[in-house]
């Protein structure tokens, strides 16, 4: 026998692989479904790419590749049988099989048993030999199924090898020298003082200088300024700007040339005004120090107090949390509500697979559809059967009955290369929603992309309060962003009781009132979001010199739909994100027809299509700066003209003024540009001085790194202008634009169908980077044509939205409503019921679809 299992293997044995270091075994789960071990088919796992499938996608794989040995993995989870005697339970068997495997569900070892089996499959014939089978099989083939049975899981983070040097302590660290010049850290808007870039950023922890690391072969990097500075200051420590988080940070000695550890590294940040060391994240998942953030958040958000009836079949299916994985649960079980994502992943789910890549583990629109399949198809949420039922009433138990799905695929690719959503840490799941529109967008190609019905146009208002003309741009969003006016509460009188008696416990060092929750109204939300916002810097063309203006947003465009946020967090200047304690009823039915982009009105005169003059340095007629301030604020690493403008804007009246400009003007899009001098013109911008996607040329450096990678320098033009000038999204861009695109494309492929009644293409209007909307559009060489959007009535319906339990986005837990069948149904990670009172004052992102027409 054993000759003839050799002489079997023979063919077989140029396939089969023993896995080495760094190589990720997927025993756990399918590649295209969240089939395990413990599904009724088991878990086939290549011998060769040692992808795992289920039975239903094995033959899949085996046809595409033509792989034809498969380790066949199954366990059987059985309850424990117990004697009258007090006897022990039967041993399992093969017990060390499966180490180190990762269960879609938990089981109390005291409770349940399993058996194990595993067998060699050769396909087609289905050839079966069960395991263990030393004496009879090849050496090779031993070897490589007890590596693959010991495998670690492929999410867990690997363990440093051990011939790599362990990162030591840095012997500046304890006594490191920190200059006391008065520079504090802004939470975000970083720069390199030196030059543009806003990736890749090191804060120097002796004087804090933000500056850009090294450039690598791979087009990343920096200009290595923070290498520059340390040569010129011998200020030997550094820390990565975004990779600080509650579980410490990057920090590199450039005297030591290499990472090192800083034990005082909290205490090092804080000189900065950053102490997100010292605030250690809170909650773990769902507890906050053993209590709720606040009295009657927690239940109420989960509906504690009720007893909620579990709910399974299709759409009905819960997903596990993954480790303060909530914000990831909520998102999608909202996405694949809206039929448009279930069109576009389920629906097509047979093409995908069939068209996905040799490795599906690491293609966005394969797990994707992965997902979609998971909590639409409805197998991965049954009901316990009635036998189960009514042995839990006789032994009065209740044993969980829903286990959900664990999309720690997806998961693992959306967090690739992100410093956040990589990490196990709690994240913001508005921040999640973006990111994960992205992705969308960009891997949508010529298909469907679900993510269109979001998107719309806003239309920006500008007027010249001494001129009163006006200036009208239009910009692409996605999101409606409510300010929530704590100011317009109800209970305005009982916060004011409530903080005077929290500020005498204070004194007094008594225990603290309860807190008391404000209630602002829904329309003054609204109205707050509809009022004039001052621009008191606005440079007038029709001056030609500063004046104040005042600018109101309407939208251009409604979509299908309307996402809303509630803008309850803020960031303290400790770069902690804090929650509002509010409660905001929000409208089951919401009206924005009044909101309506109107345009150019009759009367109205527009400013003239002039750009700001640029100030020159070795100009006599510079205007008027405090330049000890500018160096001030220079000093703490901001871009030097910024610092000039924030100076100047202020009216010489101080760093510290400068600074709070700074703070309220750092995201906006032209923050770093020159400051205009008023009373003096020049030509407007150049195609070269306008945004990428709005038809200008990409930074030359850019363009020359790409084409030292290899790429043709159109392609690299054009792959810069689809994507922002964002060298990570242009390098997946042109992987997937081999040929790149034909000159009447945008970075937002039009569909080829026939616009409808319902589809806005834009086209009677063109960008300008200065100027909003020109008066002649220019040719359609010259410009991209604009993104595509839907538009129709601004009438909504509520169908969905997301809570946050908790005092950050860095902690907490996140929670989800959505209105199913006429019913609201919540879905609190693997747990599914219908809801008895769901809590609409205190969600934190809300979903709408529009009305319709009849």
């Amino acid at each position: 026998m054993a000759t003839d299992l050799g002489e079997l293997m023979v063919p077989y044995m140029p396939t089969i692989r023993v896995p080495r270091t760094g190589d990720r075994v997927f025993k756990s789960e399918c590649a295209f479904s969240y089939d395990t071990p413990e599904s009724d088919g088991g878990l086939y796992v290549c011998m060769n790419t040692f992808l795992g499938f289920g039975r239903e996608h094995v033959e899949r794989h085996y046809r595409k590749t033509g792989q034809s040995i498969y380790l066949h993995l199954k366990r059987t989870v059985k309850e424990k049988a117990t004697h009258a005697a007090g006897g022990a339970a039967p041993r399992r068997r093969n017990g060390k099989v499966f180490l180190d495997i990762e269960l879609n569900r938990d089981f109390n070892g005291d409770d349940y048993d399993y058996d194990d089996e595993a067998k060699l499959v050769i396909f087609p014939q289905h050839f079966e030999i069960r395991l263990p089978n030393i004496e009879e099989l090849p050496a090779l083939v031993t070897i490589a199924c007890d590596a693959m049975l010991n495998a670690p899981s492929p999410y867990r983070k690997p363990e440093p090898l051990p011939w790599d040097d362990e990162i030591q302590v840095s012997k500046h660290a304890r006594g490191l020298q920190q200059l006391d010049n008065g520079v504090l850290i802004p939470p975000r808007g970083w720069k390199c003082s030196r030059c543009d870039l806003r990736e890749n950023l090191w804060l120097n922890l002796t004087d804090g200088a933000v500056l850009c690391g090294k450039w690598f072969f791979d087009g990343t990097g920096g200009n290595g300024h923070a290498l520059e500075h340390y040569r010129e200051t011998s200020y030997p420590l550094a820390v990565k700007l975004d990779a600080i988080s509650p579980d410490g940070a990057d920090v590199y000695s450039f005297d030591e040339e290499e990472a090192v550890l800083d034990p005082c590294l909290a205490e090092h940040l804080a000189h900065f005004g950053i102490d997100v060391l010292q605030k250690k994240k809170p909650e773990t998942g769902r507890m906050t120090n053993g209590l709720p953030a606040h009295p009657g958040e927690w239940e109420l958000i989960q509906e504690s107090g009720h007893k909620l009836k579990a709910v399974f079949g299709s759409g009905y299916t819960g997903i596990k949390n993954l480790g303060s994985s909530g914000y990831l649960g909520a998102t999608v079980q909202v996405l694949f509500s809206i039929p448009e994502f279930q069109r576009a992943y389920v629906g097509n789910l047979q093409r995908i697979y069939d068209y996905s890549p040799l490795d599906p583990t690491k293609d966005f629109g394969t797990q994707m559809a992965k997902l979609g399949h998971g909590l639409l198809s409805g197998q991965y949420s049954k009901p316990p059967v009635k036998a189960e039922l009514i042995e839990q009433v006789v032994k009065e138990e209740h044993k969980p009955q829903q286990t959900g799905i664990s999309p720690r695929m997806l998961k693992a690719l959306v967090g690739m290369g992100h410093p956040e959503f990589s990490s196990n840490r709690q994240q913001d799941a508005l921040e999640f929603l973006r990111h994960l529109i992205g992705m969308v967008e960009r891997s949508s190609g010529s298909f469907e992309n679900p993510s269109d019905v979001f998107r719309f146009l806003v239309e920006e208002r500008v007027q010249c309060c001494q001129s009163r003309k006006v200036r009208y741009t239009q910009r692409v969003d996605y999101i409606m962003q409510l300010p929530v006016p704590i100011e317009a509460a109800t209970n305005r009188e009982e916060l004011l009781e409530y903080e005077a008696k929290r500020r005498e416990a204070e004194e007094n060092m008594t225990p603290p009132p309860l807190p008391v929750r404000a209630k602002v109204p829904f329309a003054a939300c609204l109205q707050a979001f509809n009022e004039p916002e001052n621009v008191p810097d606005f440079w007038s063309s029709a001056l030609q010199a500063k004046s104040a203006g005042v600018k109101t947003f309407r939208f251009a465009s409604f979509p299908d739909y309307m996402v809303v946020q509630m803008k309850k967090f803020t960031f303290g200047v400790d770069w902690i994100p804090k929650k509002l304690d509010v409660s905001v009823e929000m409208p089951d039915f919401l009206d924005l027809s009044r909101l309506r982009a109107t345009g150019l009105q009759a009367g109205e005169e527009e400013l003239p299509d002039l750009a700001p003059p640029i100030v020159n340095s070795q100009d006599p007629r510079d205007p008027e700066i405090d330049e000890s301030s500018v160096a001030q604020l220079a000093e703490m690493g901001f871009p030097l003209e910024a610092c000039r403008k924030a100076v100047y804007y202020t009216g010489n009246m101080g760093a510290e003024m400068a600074f709070s400009w700074i703070l309220a003007h750092m995201e906006e899009p032209g923050f770093a540009e020159p400051l205009p001098v008023p009373g003096f013109a020049e030509a407007a911008p150049s195609a070269h001085q306008l945004p990428s996607f709005l038809g200008g040329a990409p930074p030359e450096e850019s363009v020359a790194i790409l084409t030292c990678m290899g790429f043709a320098r159109k392609l690299s033009i054009q792959a810069l202008q689809a994507t922002n000038n964002n060298l990570e999204r242009a390098l997946d861009w042109i992987f997937t634009h081999p040929e790149g695109e034909e000159e009447s494309q945008g970075p937002f492929e039009a569909a080829e169908e026939e616009p409808t009644e319902d589809d806005t293409f834009s086209n009677g209007f063109a960008f300008s980077s200065t100027r909003g909307l020109s008066s002649s559009p220019p040719s359609q060489d010259q410009l991209p044509p604009p993104p595509r959007v839907k538009d129709g009535p601004g009438r909504y319906e509520l169908f969905a939205f997301i809570s946050h339990i908790g005092t950050s986005t860095m902690s907490g837990h996140y929670v989800c409503h959505i209105k199913k069948e006429g019913r609201w149904v919540i879905y609190n990670d693997h747990k599914v019921c219908l809801s008895e009172r769901p809590p609409k004052d205190l969600g934190y992102i809300y979903f709408y679809h529009r009305l319709s027409c009849s």
